[in-house]
């Protein structure tokens, strides 16, 4: 996706009279980016990727839990969800 300055430039340089494929040139982006990006009115907003669940999900209440008791170490947690695996 490209950045709003980006966005601004392929436009200005449009508007200035140069041909797509003197903007991709001066630009650096693909031909067919360039172009696409010329037929948008506005810049798209970026969409959030959902996310990714964590080797630790099943873990988690367990090890908050001990937090909150206490300070302890990481080999301490390691041990017990390797009892519990």
């Amino acid at each position: 996706m490209l950045k709003m300055e980006e966005w601004l430039l392929i436009r200005d340089l449009y508007s200035q009279g140069f041909s797509i494929s003197e903007i991709a040139r001066k630009t650096g982006f693909d031909r067919k980016i360039v172009k696409k990006y010329l037929k948008l009115r506005t810049l798209p907003e970026p969409q959030k990727r959902p996310g990714r669940k964590s080797k630790l999900d099943p873990f988690k209440p367990y090890i908050l839990e001990k937090l909150k008791l206490g300070d302890k170490t990481i080999n301490y947690f390691l041990k017990n969800i390797n009892r519990v695996v």
